[in-house]
């Protein structure tokens, strides 16, 4: 059941830009000592010891993501995960995020409350500092910009660019959930137009609705690979689909790869909802993307450290540049791979 939001609005030009920022941020506590000074001054200060990871990231609403059928709550807490991902891909720890949104005239002061509540939700989840950001008008809708601050000992930071011939290809969790998760709602809000009056059926598809909805950032993984003494030797994560990262790996390495079909970790959800939906469940694994899994190769002296751990697959191996980047099929052939994923500009 619906409920009645117009019981609860207030115009946010009541507040003003000032007025507002400070409304979603006079609860802050600051968690990390590398946070000197966050909201509330001209500019954050921060102090670190170690090198310093930055990365950022913008969502436009009709572009990244569509209100009809995504919470707010959700929409902010994602917001978030996508750049500690980043984060977590160059093998660091986040410890802070700014947070910047133009928003238009038809979202009342609940509405953006709402969105940071699920901003703050994840800070609280992955021990992050909000330390500031800005606020804006628009004309179109909702736009957010994220940008994440983390650190990592020089040594252990990974990059795109080191794998070698003869490493292990290594998944974390499993794939292809969050595109299909994506599908199931498009195809909810398409029944929901021919008919108002019908109720979204998803019950049989939770898993694959979180995963789209709600994405978890691997955190858990940088902390296991370093209990299990495992530096990998290049690493990225999925965000624009498996075979897109392959590429980006293979490229920046200059090295092959072969990619097992039979190796890729599916769950039965994305096997089974694949099948309703006439789809391929390796194309879906390899071309979804926002599965924000993490992707990386590992020395063959390390396999033991990871043999027989349920959160990490080996999927392929790494080869010299001038084999090619191939997908070994469950017959055994080999296909070239392509990157037919997710491109933000097309």
């Amino acid at each position: 059941m619906l409920e009645n939001k117009e019981n609860s609005r207030t115009d946010l030009a009541k507040l003003g830009e000032f007025g507002l920022i400070e409304h979603l941020t006079n609860s802050i506590k600051i968690q990390h000592k590398s946070t000197i000074k966050g909201v509330g001054d001209d500019a954050a200060v921060l102090h670190y010891k170690n090198e310093i990871l930055l990365t950022t990231d913008l969502l436009v609403e009709g572009v990244h993501f569509d209100l009809s059928y995504v919470p707010l709550k959700h929409l902010g807490y994602k917001a978030v995960m996508v750049n500690l991902s980043d984060v977590y891909a160059m093998n660091g720890i986040a410890k802070q995020i700014t947070v910047s949104i133009a928003v238009s005239n038809r979202f009342p002061l609940e509405a953006i409350e709402e969105l940071y509540a699920g901003i703050h939700l994840a800070c609280k989840m992955y021990d992050i500092d909000l330390i500031g950001g800005d606020t804006t008008s628009s004309t179109k809708g909702l736009l957010i910009s994220v940008t994440a601050i983390g650190e990592a000992k020089k040594e252990d930071i990974v990059y795109r660019n080191g794998a070698k011939p003869s490493d292990l290809l290594v998944v974390t969790g499993d794939l292809g959930a969050a595109y299909l998760g994506l599908q199931v709602l498009e195809r909810e809000k398409q029944v929901f137009q021919a008919n108002p009056n019908a109720q979204p059926e998803l019950d049989d598809y939770t898993y694959l609705v979180e995963r789209q909805l709600k994405p978890e950032a691997r955190k858990d993984m940088v902390e296991l690979l370093k209990a299990l003494e495992v530096k990998p030797t290049s690493m990225i994560d999925i965000s624009d689909g498996l075979s897109s990262e392959i590429l980006h790996i293979c490229k920046q390495s200059k090295v092959g790869c072969d990619l097992y079909e039979n190796k890729i970790p599916l769950s039965q959800e994305v096997i089974s909802t694949s099948e309703e939906f006439k789809m391929n469940s390796t194309t879906v694994a390899l071309s979804g993307g926002e599965d924000y899994e993490l992707l990386f190769t590992i020395a063959q002296s390390d396999y033991d450290k990871i043999k027989g751990n349920p959160n990490l697959t080996v999927i392929g191996h790494i080869t010299e540049e001038n084999q090619g980047v191939h997908l070994v099929t469950r017959a055994n052939q080999k296909i070239e791979l392509t990157a037919q994923g997710w491109n933000g500009l097309s």
